[in-house]
């Protein structure tokens, strides 16, 4: 009882401040706070891999599994979707297409380069990993054992980074409700953020586990749906089905219906491909 009374308020004062920031907080304060933690992620991660790679193998990194690829695409997509976030971007940055097209290669290539250095890390650290093998092993918890500062580390690292994705989510979700419930946005009207912060603050506190569950169900399905297939399919339609295709208008991704069809083609074989995984399996 006492550990839930703790669990409560942690997971009720995280959302009090990150989403009392964003609901009161101007846009120049809202970037200020998020740089804040950007900055901190970086110092931690830097730390991490500093303290986790002092038995690094190089030679680890040259062995690979590509039947587990296609396996390994939902919880990647689901570790780069910032999509939600796009029209908040174009918002504040005023429609200025370089600006967009910057802010969204450099807000990737960051999180990237960091994905790639800890995926390095903790392939070269953990010598004895059998890459064929069926059975689960946590990298992270070899590595907690081996090094007490590692478990520290990414206490500070994971709080920040799930902080920075809520700023985010807030943002793009309360946005995207204000318009689909026709409210002003920002201060104007507090529904949106209460439709936003209540039912995944009660879900946390009903099952904490429920994050690490939908991980795998999301990444597969809901993300390459909403974020894969939707998208390419409605700019299929805008552009060549339409009565008045909108040819005339500025694409920002090149490639034409070259592009579109690798999008919806390569999501929806990742979902076909779990489909039946899942189903040779039952």
């Amino acid at each position: 009882m006492q550990h839930y009374g703790c669990r409560w308020e942690s997971a009720a004062l995280f959302s009090l401040v990150l989403g009392g920031t964003c609901y009161f907080g101007s846009q120049r304060f809202i970037g200020a706070v998020n740089g804040v933690l950007v900055f901190g992620i970086i110092a931690s991660f830097g730390a991490l891999v500093a303290v986790a790679s002092g038995d690094l193998h190089l030679d680890a990194l040259l062995k690979a599994n590509f039947q587990a690829v296609p396996m390994s695409i939902p919880i990647i997509v689901l570790s780069f979707v910032y999509q939600n976030v796009v029209p908040v971007l174009c918002t504040n940055l005023e429609g200025n297409l370089s600006k967009i097209r910057t802010a969204i290669v450099l807000g990737t290539a960051i999180p990237l380069l960091l994905f790639l250095v800890w995926n390095a890390v903790i392939l070269g650290t953990i010598t004895n990993l059998d890459l064929g093998s069926d059975k689960m092993i946590d990298p992270l918890q070899q590595l907690r054992s081996s090094n007490g500062a590692v478990g520290p580390i990414v206490e500070v690292f994971s709080l920040l980074a799930i902080a920075t994705s809520y700023i985010g989510f807030v943002l793009g979700l309360t946005d995207f409700l204000a318009d689909l419930l026709k409210l002003p946005a920002g201060r104007g009207s507090p529904a949106p953020y209460l439709l936003t912060l209540i039912p995944p603050l009660a879900l946390a506190l009903l099952d904490p586990e429920i994050f690490f569950k939908a991980l795998d169900f999301a990444g597969t399905y809901g993300v390459l749906v909403l974020f894969g297939i939707l998208p390419a399919a409605m700019s299929w339609s805008d552009r060549y089905s339409a009565p008045s295709p909108s040819m005339n208008l500025p694409q920002l991704v090149p490639g034409g219906k070259l592009t579109l069809s690798i999008v919806l083609g390569g999501a929806g074989y990742v979902i076909f491909s779990v489909l039946l995984e899942k189903f040779g399996h039952s």
